[in-house]
């Protein structure tokens, strides 16, 4: 341990008078929403991090005691996995250290720390646990575990158990009245914060705690705490937790509305100036915060529960916003609450009128998409299929395993989302997915991946993926699919939500989403085409195996892959981006801080003379490179790089080789050569600089240096280099690098007038 010379007792009294006069000693409900926004971002679980404090871990030597573990925030520690802790010491006595973040947050807000650190040294002094004395400056381990577990995503029954441990200060097994109403107090805060209308919530809350007391004791039980707390809709939306899955049953949000509406419930007007109620994700449902957990009507049902009901296509009515919309049987305009609509075709009808007209239901606009809930079906693991061989996502709530009947004529659309792409916009996205298809066949990559979908989709023969995110979310779902052993391999498509984007680009779906009616995009699928693409396996040998460098972060190229200065300015941003996830929530945001980086590694030129340190040999022939100077390499799949950048360059369909040769080096048949991104032939091209990277992305250059088309490529290098392989950076120590065709997969292009409501750019 690094203490300075003052000893910790003077530390902490002059630390505390400052705390005293100019913190407040609780963690505020913007702390708590900061906490959640970093924690979204970490690759590490909070169990994962305890481990590390444990025998064997690196930590280990930070225990106190056999039951207690504990931490110093004084103490820097340095080079630990996942910066699980990470040290600061200020060298003025008002400084109090970075303590207790596994959130992979290099520049975690000091401020914040601080208050972290007088909440949980205050939670020591006023409940401390008897037989047990904590050691000066340090903090238990026990209680920051226990609030960091609520802000992760998980089972609400575990999270509501941590909660339940976080107030319970005495730690006697019960919530007295005044733990009960820091609880309302703290929820009051955080609900300020979300932008609720909190101006009759407080008797909602404590109403709500009130009947959560079963035995009117006047203090809650931990069993009573959870078994009320799962079905109390507003505790559980403003602790952020997720309702579970079951097949009916409500996914609330706290919305906004901007226009008048009403509550379904009590049919009173939302009132107030920010968000006034919850709305559901998948049907639209809308109520006051103090009416979710009276009796709601069902939300939508997902799959069936019989063998008799598969194939009966009937309209599944729900309660709907339908005002000044006609009733398709009387044609006269729907009332505000007098209507209903079609969960699947969105006919809306008069509630009268419901009874009236037709139960079939063909599912719309969007019938060619949809998995209607009659298409699945809940089994027994007796009637086919073991429960072993389906994943625990396409288990229903009653232990059956959910199976597709395919219905004619359709062609299914399996949608993955990756709800960290494009900033916030992917959340967006997969509610607005949820909405218009099945919940059954839009997946959030963030549980579970995407291996679930492709397991529940694995037996049908004509069904389409959509893939929403960025360039690396498509690698992701094409090396699954790959490993699914499907049947048949579904056609790709493409909804760019990242920040390159370059295959969306390529394929005519846009150089990022913007928010146009998803609607309209779902149906270009259906007009789209099949396209084979080249995949080339990337096979990376040290040249000495003691040095360590960085993990090659994938071993298959969709798109590219590039070494020099272009793979330097994506490398530092990658390292950025890592320590700091909260500045990069953005597309506009994560090209200004490209281009600032582009201008740095301008003036550093920290590539140059790139040729002295590597060879390149295609098909056996090797390259040419002492002509040049260069500071880039690049290796193309397809026409586009750096969010639009041909490299390659157009080639006339007059000047183009009527046949295609396993190598050409050759600098007047380069010329001849055209780009396709299922020929089974890389292109390699070299760059200049940073300058001419954006002289070709303006358009002031038409193209690179050529150097070569071949159908197998080996790069040896001599020094360590920044390289990048579909825009995934690494840091590579001297290595030999074979790049050979794999395989190809089946994507789908969209018409190219059409640009979706994407730049082109």
């Amino acid at each position: 341990m690094k203490c300075e010379n003052v000893s910790k007792a003077e530390r902490l009294k002059t630390d505390n008078m400052a705390t005293e006069s100019d913190l407040e000693n609780e963690i505020t409900p913007v702390d708590f929403i900061q906490l959640q926004e970093y924690i979204e971002y970490s690759r590490i679980k909070v169990k994962d991090a305890m481990k590390e404090f444990h025998a064997g871990g690196k930590l280990v030597h930070h225990r106190f005691g056999d039951n207690e573990i504990c931490f110093c925030p004084y103490t820097e520690v340095s080079g630990v996995q996942h910066n699980i802790v990470t040290g600061l010491e200020r060298h003025d006595s008002h400084s109090v250290g970075k303590w207790m973040t596994y959130l992979e947050v290099e520049d975690f807000p000091a401020d914040l720390c601080q208050r972290l650190y007088w909440y949980f040294q205050r939670s020591e002094q006023c409940c401390p646990d008897q037989g047990h004395h904590t050691k000066d400056g340090c903090v238990s381990l026990k209680a920051v575990s226990c609030y960091f577990s609520i802000l992760e995503d998980g089972n609400p029954r575990d999270k509501l158990e941590y909660t339940f441990k976080l107030y319970d200060k005495d730690d006697n097994g019960h919530l007295d009245s005044k733990e009960v109403d820091k609880i309302v107090t703290q929820m009051m805060q955080a609900a300020e914060y979300l932008g609720w209308d909190v101006t009759e919530l407080k008797p909602v809350l404590r109403d709500m705690l009130k009947a959560i007391d079963i035995d009117s004791s006047g203090t809650l039980t931990q069993q009573e705490w959870i078994q009320g707390g799962l079905n109390n809709i507003p505790l559980l939306v403003l602790l952020g937790l997720k309702v579970a899955e079951k097949d009916g049953q409500h996914v609330w949000r706290l919305k906004n509305f901007n226009r008048p509406t009403y509550c379904f419930v009590c049919q009173n007007m939302m009132l107030g100036l920010r968000k006034q109620g919850l709305s559901c994700n998948f049907c639209k449902y809308t109520v006051h915060s103090s009416c979710a957990n009276k009796n709601c009507t069902p939300c939508v049902r997902t799959f069936v529960r019989s063998k008799t009901e598969i194939g009966c296509s009937v309209h599944d009515w729900i309660s709907a916003d339908c005002e000044s919309n006609k009733c398709e049987i009387c044609h006269k305009k729907i009332k505000m609450l007098t209507g209903k609509s079609c969960a699947w075709c969105h006919r809306m009808r008069h509630s009268d009128c419901v009874p009236l007209g037709s139960s079939h239901c063909d599912c719309g606009l969007l019938q060619h998409h949809i998995l209607p809930p009659w298409a699945i079906c809940a089994m027994d693991s007796s009637s086919g299929s073991s429960l072993e061989e389906n994943y625990l996502a396409n288990i229903n709530s009653d232990g059956h395993f959910l199976q597709i009947f395919p219905v004619k004529d359709t062609n299914p659309l399996l949608v993955f989302v990756n709800p960290k792409s494009g900033g916030k916009q992917g959340k967006r996205v997969l509610r607005k997915f949820q909405y218009l298809l099945n919940p059954r066949q839009v997946y959030n990559l963030d549980n579970g991946g995407p291996n679930p979908g492709l397991q529940f989709f694995q037996n049908l023969h004509k069904c389409r993926v959509l893939v929403c995110g960025g360039d690396g979310t498509v690698g992701w779902i094409l090396d699954a699919i790959d490993k699914a052993d499907m049947a048949i391999r579904p056609p790709v498509a493409i909804l760019p939500l990242g920040t390159g984007n370059d295959l969306a680009r390529c394929l005519h779906w846009g150089g990022g989403y913007e928010g146009s009616d998803l609607t309209e995009i779902i149906k270009q699928i259906e007009k789209s085409i099949l396209v084979k693409m080249d995949r080339w396996s990337l096979q990376v040998i040290p040249a000495d195996t003691a040095d360590e460098g960085d993990p090659v972060p994938n071993d298959i190229i969709n798109n590219y892959f590039s070494l020099g200065v272009d793979a330097s300015i994506a490398h530092q941003f990658h390292v950025m981006r890592e320590k700091n996830p909260q500045k990069f929530n953005s597309r506009a945001r994560n090209k200004l801080w490209y281009f600032q980086l582009a201008t740095s590694e301008t003036i550093s030129a920290s590539c140059r003379n790139l040729k002295e340190c590597l060879t390149i040999e295609c098909c056996g022939v090797p390259v040419e490179l002492s002509r040049l100077a260069l500071e880039g390499i690049a290796v193309l799949n397809i026409p586009s790089m750096h969010g639009g950048s041909n490299l390659w360059g157009e080639t006339k369909s007059a000047e183009k080789l009527k046949k295609r040769q396993e190598v050409t080096v050759d600098p007047d048949a380069l010329e001849m050569c055209s780009q396709d991104m299922n020929d089974k032939l890389l292109e390699v091209v070299g760059l200049e600089s940073v300058v001419e990277m954006g002289q070709i992305y303006t358009g002031l250059k038409s193209k690179a240096h050529r150097l070569v088309q071949a159908a197998h490529i080996t790069i040896r290098t001599y020094k360590t280099l920044p390289m990048q392989i579909d825009g995934e950076p690494w840091m590579q120590p001297p290595c030999t690098i074979h790049i050979t065709h794999k395989n190809q997969a089946n994507m789908l292009m969209a018409a190219p007038a059409t640009s979706l409501g994407c730049f082109p750019k």
